[in-house]
């Protein structure tokens, strides 16, 4: 964006940087990767069809090897083959669309370590539930560009944690530069974090995004961006501003009435659910028998995608772990086949090799 000025410029260069070392990296990692992008043409216009494979979601990019929501971890995904790339967006101080997770930073930056900023730390309501810490949209991105990012998971996730300290945060805008420099097709799949906060403050976040998109061109049914929030209030906005295939996350556990479907039909082109909105847990975190809800959502013409895949077994189904240590791998290749083999559209994954593994296996 012509803003920025001398503070974006070379995002260009930096980007291709990244997606050269992304295949030394690929060398480092201790599970073995995938062989290379299995991107297909049929994944990137409108609906892929439902005889197609399942797309593969790379959730906040290939979080389970690098710091999420870094373009480190975005070019790694796409080089372990994952068909779609997700950033959560939050805002900063001059507007800007900051890749992070949550608008605070404190979990996934070195932000408590900058005696800069100590000052910046407030309480706000975010969802009706007062949140202490450093929120990004307290700072422009040019303060933001000081900080750099942090494995959210240490204890789970040393072999990410090893890189603490060493990437940048990036903007979606430097993401979209970056998806610019790709052979092939690559989706990104934003997600507009906590659009009601920042209602709250004054500012939209729908038509921050909507701005972006319709600069950059990227605004139409067919374009290789989905667009993605946990609030339904919030799609039915932006929709009212870019033509873009949009989603509703869905969480928690439990039947998705018929009614509420027949709306989402009519107004969406997928549903993004929570797992035990598939496949339920019993008390014991066992899995129970699966619901219905992929078939009907398909019978209204709605995709079904599916989150979050993680191969730690503190993520994984009482009956699909293997032993007593939380960060140990269980066995996540069988719960990736229960959901491939109801006919779920895309899956999120931490482990996006893994989920192309799975797949094509």
């Amino acid at each position: 964006m012509t803003s920025k000025g001398a503070l974006l410029r070379g995002a260009t260069a930096y980007a291709v940087t990244v997606l050269a070392a992304a295949g030394t990296l690929i060398g480092l990692l201790a599970a073995p990767a995938a062989a290379g992008p299995s991107h297909h043409e049929d994944h990137h216009h409108e609906h892929r069809g439902r005889h197609a494979e399942p797309i593969v979601i790379a959730h906040r990019g290939a979080s389970g090897h690098l710091p999420e929501h870094t373009l480190e971890a975005y070019a790694l995904a796409v080089e372990l083959g994952a068909d779609v790339i997700e950033p959560d967006l939050v805002l900063t101080a001059d507007g800007e669309l900051l890749a992070r997770h949550e608008p605070v930073l404190d979990e996934t930056t070195d932000v408590a370590d900058h005696p800069e900023f100590a000052d910046r730390k407030a309480t706000k309501l975010i969802d009706g539930t007062p949140v202490t810490g450093f929120f990004a949209d307290d700072f422009t991105l040019a303060e933001l560009k000081t900080l750099r990012a942090k494995e959210r998971l240490p204890q789970l996730r040393p072999q990410s944690a090893a890189y603490d300290g060493q990437f940048q945060l990036v903007t979606y805008d430097e993401i979209l530069d970056y998806v610019d420099t790709l052979r092939g097709k690559v989706i990104t799949y934003p997600e507009m974090k906590h659009p009601s906060y920042y209602e709250d403050q004054g500012t939209s976040i729908e038509d921050a995004l909507a701005d972006l998109l319709e600069e950059r061109g990227l605004d139409r049914k067919r374009s290789p961006v989905w667009v993605q929030s946990f609030e339904y209030q919030s799609l039915l906005n932006i929709a009212e501003r870019v033509d873009n295939r949009i989603g509703l996350n869905i969480d928690g556990q439990g039947e998705i009435p018929d009614a509420e479907l027949d709306e989402y039909a009519a107004t969406l082109d997928t549903v993004s659910l929570n797992k035990n909105r598939i496949f339920p847990r019993a008390a014991d975190g066992s899995l129970l028998e699966p619901t219905d809800v992929v078939e009907r959502a398909h019978a209204r013409g709605l995709d079904v995608h599916v989150w979050t895949f993680r191969n730690e077994n503190a993520f994984l189904p009482a009956d699909l772990r293997i032993g007593t240590d939380e960060a140990a791998w269980g066995d996540f290749e069988a719960e990736y086949r229960l959901f491939y083999d109801l006919g779920v559209d895309a899956v999120f994954s931490d482990y996006p090799d893994q989920a192309v593994a799975a797949r094509d296996c």
